[in-house]
């Protein structure tokens, strides 16, 4: 059943505002069929039939790397690969734009792959809530740094080598924050490696419907509505497999039908009022 679009609700929030949960987008993409292929080299990099799957992926890594911009960071992990963004609370651009470079990234994915006779990645992409966090930061106790700073004290060296020798020291532990109790990643994880056996099968891009007024806009191709949930682990949602986005650059707020970071927490949390809990939430 249809419903009413969300009512705009940026002049609500402050534009600098600041809260301990935000409203987070993410996505995830593997290639399938990867971890096949290195086994039939038995993990061997050396091995005759390694050099297929370590060049796919060093292809793959080319790829991601090549649409990572601060708007768009990723992660990689092997053969597989995390994008994510904060959404705004006062503009559905935001949520736009991570749509568009999402799709992008699919797509030339998806060429390439084809083009090398592989079959493809699947990616999901869905919405939800993170705890805000830190990152690590230098180990101030680590003998290289110590040794930087005491050169540096003792002007043995000058600040730009000090500053080149302190960003090349190695960290032990390290920790990327958008991403720790981020369940909008959590979520396109767990759908992605659900694949098939939990309705999202095949190289297909899959969006959270979560980030669309009901019903979506009609600018946006999609496929049939597929109402995920993993039993287990008590997640559920509904996803929708994207056929066509069309690229629209430079719209001040993004098209009509998406909706922005509040109106996604509405949807998500089921509460209309989830601006009032976000501010009761608001350190002091």
């Amino acid at each position: 059943m249809a419903t009413k679009p969300l009512k705009r609700t940026h002049p609500l929030v402050r534009k600098n505002a600041s809260f301990p949960f935000q409203i987070s987008i993410a996505c995830w993409i593997d290639l399938l069929g990867y971890g096949a292929m290195i086994a039939e080299a038995d993990f061997n990099p050396l091995h005759s039939k390694a050099k297929a799957s370590l060049a796919r992926l060093r292809r793959f890594h080319r790829i991601v790397a090549s649409h990572s911009v601060r708007y768009f960071p990723t992660l990689v992990m092997n053969d597989g690969a995390v994008a994510y963004r904060d959404l705004s609370l006062r503009s559905r651009s935001v949520t736009h734009d991570f749509l568009c470079r999402a799709w992008d990234l699919f797509r030339e994915i998806k060429t390439t792959e084809a083009a090398d006779g592989f079959p493809g990645a699947r990616l999901v992409l869905a919405a939800g809530f993170r705890m805000r966090g830190r990152r690590a930061g230098i180990d101030r106790t680590n003998k290289q740094f110590q040794s930087v700073m005491r050169r540096f004290q003792a002007k043995q060296i000058d600040a730009s080598q000090a500053i080149a020798e302190a960003a090349a020291v190695r960290q032990s532990f390290d920790i990327v924050p958008q991403l720790q109790a981020n369940f909008a990643f959590t979520k396109a994880y767990v759908a992605e490696s659900g694949g098939s056996a939990l309705g999202l099968g095949g190289g297909n891009f899959f969006v959270d419907l979560a980030l669309f007024e009901n019903p979506p806009p009609a600018w946006l191709k999609l496929g049939q509505t597929i109402h995920w949930s993993h039993p287990r682990l008590g997640l559920h949602t509904d996803f929708a497999p994207v056929e066509d986005i069309p690229i629209w650059k430079h719209m001040e707020d993004g098209p009509i039908g998406i909706l922005d970071g509040l109106q996604i927490a509405q949807k998500l949390a089921g509460d209309p009022d989830v601006l009032s809990a976000l501010r009761k939430a608001e350190k002091p």
